[in-house]
């Protein structure tokens, strides 16, 4: 399913998300808006975390990825229901700590943290500091023996899922992890041991995003595991905390048909109880980091249709007043989505349509060949799974606002970022 969990054509023959009709909502709030389900986002965690409860016979934590999409209303809902979060940033971490969430929960990655970064990591007692670099070792060791900061290392297992090219970092030539096959990971994971100030929990992989064959998953877990029989033979080092990170694909369009996140959890588990049962490792704590396919089918973009241009014989262009600024996938990744008539979510599509952005770009579309009703100006166009590395990649390209987002749940709306102003944009000016 493309819309999220609420989703309905009310009795007025519109789409609505969470009880809340999205014309309406265009009407309050304006375009481009963003919607999201907190139903959908909440029954995406349980999912995950209840499977992950259920059949893991270690301990376990969920992480909810902040790059996909976070705000405040958002890291207070994880912290409601009880998983952790991983941050990527200075500015993902100082956003959770002003919502007041649980650093012991928090867990920082990034291949070139700044010393601010690793000195905020320590200061704040985080749960975790994914090491991704020798500078990251360096700083550590440059820093007083206590308190002990709680680390893991990255490493790369060598897995190249099938999925996009950008989004693939598990295979050998990746900017994330220290290899596992050249033995890099191993020297890396001794040197790290060798800090002070560095309380080694375990090991961290991730081997790419938007995938859909499981059995990726279970051939990274093999490597790692490897890799754990190693540490411990050869280091002495017993893996307290095991995280094999996430990346479970959603679907984008009709004739996408990904598992449920129960059966990444199932074949995760699986994986890593035999595997730790037949190599005599011990159990670590499972962290699992399942990004877009929490946020992804939440939310839901809606857009005010502006000029349209008919080419004939080549092409109808009909543009929306949002774009590469707020959903920059479709010109990074040839990222495909569908769109329907808000007003008219049923009706026959007669016509094909190529849905492009206000911005000046030539490749600013987000859709090339729709299947749609006709349109009009100031008809309300809506695009599902738009919930994560959306707006987490907006920008102000051509000095544009990036969109308001709305919470949607039970019929009511409220407003968690408001739209950015032409002042907003100025604050910054010196």
């Amino acid at each position: 399913m493309l819309f999220p969990d609420t989703y309905e054509v009310n009795t007025a023959g519109r789409m609505s998300v969470g009880g809340c009709d999205l014309s309406e909502l265009a009407g309050e709030f304006g375009t481009p808006l963003y919607v999201y389900d907190e139903t959908t986002l909440r029954s995406r965690i349980a999912e995950y975390r209840d499977t992950l409860h259920q059949m893991y016979l270690g301990e376990s934590l969920l992480l909810y990825a902040g790059k996909a999409f976070l705000s405040i209303a958002v890291a207070k809902l994880i912290e409601e229901e009880g998983v952790g979060l991983d941050v990527v940033s200075g500015g993902e971490l100082y956003l959770a700590e002003k919502a007041g969430f649980p650093m012991e929960r928090v867990y920082l990655h990034g291949n070139n943290k700044s010393a601010e970064e690793v000195d905020a990591a320590a200061r704040l007692v985080i749960g975790g500091l994914v090491v991704d670099s020798m500078r990251e070792i360096e700083l550590l060791r440059g820093m007083p023996k206590s308190p002990h900061v709680r680390s893991t290392l990255r490493v790369n297992p060598g897995i190249q899922p099938d999925t996009h090219s950008f989004i693939s970092t598990g295979q050998l030539d990746s900017k994330f992890g220290f290899p596992v096959e050249t033995g890099q990971a191993l020297e890396t994971l001794g040197r790290l041991l060798e800090v002070p100030v560095a309380d080694v929990t375990g090991v961290h992989a991730h081997i790419g995003s938007q995938i859909f064959d499981l059995t990726s998953y279970v051939a990274a877990v093999d490597r790692v595991l490897d890799f754990l029989v190693q540490a411990r033979d050869r280091l002495g080092f017993v893996a307290r905390d095991l995280s094999m990170g996430g990346g479970l694909g959603i679907a984008y369009t009709r004739d996408d048909d990904p598992p449920r996140p129960s059966d990444f959890v199932r074949v995760i588990v699986e994986a890593i109880q035999e595997g730790c049962t037949r190599r005599e490792l011990q159990l670590p704590r499972l962290l699992l980091e399942p990004g877009r396919s929490i946020a992804g089918p939440a939310g839901v973009a809606v857009y005010t249709v502006g000029a349209i241009k008919e080419i004939p014989g080549v092409r109808t262009y009909v543009s929306v007043d949002g774009g590469m600024g707020d959903n920059i996938r479709p010109k990074l990744y040839g990222s495909l989505y569908e769109a329907f008539k808000v007003n008219a979510p049923d009706a026959e599509a007669t016509e094909t349509l190529t849905i492009a952005g206000r911005y000046c770009e030539s490749t600013d579309i987000l859709i090339k060949d729709a299947r749609m009703p006709r349109l009009e100006p100031g008809d309300l166009i809506s695009m599902p799974a738009a919930g994560a590395y959306s707006l987490a990649m907006a920008s102000n390209y051509n000095y544009n606002v990036r969109p308001a987002v709305v919470m949607v749940r039970e019929g009511q709306a409220r407003l968690i970022r408001r739209r950015e102003t032409y002042d907003d944009l100025l604050l910054t000016e010196v």
